[in-house]
C-alpha cells in the first residue's frame, strides 16, 4: 500500500469519525432542547396551577352551592401537576384535557354571577390565567418543534443505523386526545 492509498484511508476514516462526532453532538443538543422545552411546559402548568386556588376562592364567595364544580377543578388541578403525570406527554395531555373541562365548568358558574364578573380581583385572575394559557400553548409548540427535530434526526439515514445503540430514542409529541377541549384558553363572556 502506497502513501496515497494510506492518505485516502486516513481521510475516509477522519470523515466518518467527524460524521459520528457531529451526529452524536447534534443529537445531544436536540435532546437537551427537548428536555428544556418539557421543563418550560411544567413551569407554565405549575404557574397555572398556582392561579387556580385564587380563582376558585373568588368564585366560591359568590357561588357557595357549587361544591362539586370546585372539587372537580381542585382534583383536575392536582392531577395536572402530579409528578407522575408530568413524566409523560401522553399522561400530561390527558390531565390537560380533564383540567380544561373542569375550568369550563368553573367559568360557566362564574357567568351566572354578573357581580363576580365585575370584580377587579376576579378580572385580574382571569387575565393572568389567559396569559398563562397562552404561555402553555407556546411552550407546547416549542416542545413539539424540538421533538420533531430530534425524531427526524434519529430517523434519517444513515444515523438511524446506529443512534438507538447510542441511547437516543424518539420522543412523544405533546398531543391531546380531545384537541377541541384545549383549542382555546378558557373564555368568560361578559
Amino acid at each position: 500500500m502506497n502513501t496515497t492509498q494510506q492518505l485516502v484511508i486516513v481521510i475516509i476514516v477522519a470523515v466518518i469519525g467527524l460524521y459520528f462526532w457531529g451526529t452524536y453532538n447534534g443529537l445531544v443538543r436536540l435532546n437537551v432542547r427537548v428536555d428544556e422545552a418539557w421543563s418550560d411546559i411544567t413551569v407554565q402548568l405549575k404557574r397555572r396551577a398556582d392561579l387556580i386556588p385564587n380563582l376558585v376562592e373568588a368564585v366560591k364567595g359568590y357561588a357557595k352551592h357549587e361544591k362539586d364544580v370546585f372539587e372537580k377543578v381542585t382534583t383536575a388541578r392536582a392531577a395536572s401537576i402530579n409528578p407522575e403525570v408530568l413524566k409523560s406527554p401522553a399522561k400530561s395531555a390527558k390531565a390537560e384535557g380533564d383540567f380544561q373541562s373542569a375550568m369550563k365548568s368553573l367559568f360557566a358558574v362564574a357567568e351566572a354571577y354578573p357581580q363576580l364578573q365585575a370584580n377587579d380581583g376576579f378580572l385580574n385572575l382571569q387575565r393572568e390565567l389567559s396569559d398563562t394559557e397562552d404561555k402553555v400553548m407556546a411552550s407546547r409548540r416549542f416542545y413539539n418543534g424540538g421533538v420533531r427535530e430530534l425524531n427526524i434526526k434519529i430517523k434519517q439515514f444513515p444515523a438511524t443505523l446506529f443512534v438507538r445503540r447510542l441511547g437516543f430514542k424518539e420522543r412523544e409529541f405533546f398531543e391531546v386526545a380531545d384537541a377541541a377541549a384545549i383549542a382555546n384558553a378558557p373564555e368568560v363572556k361578559f
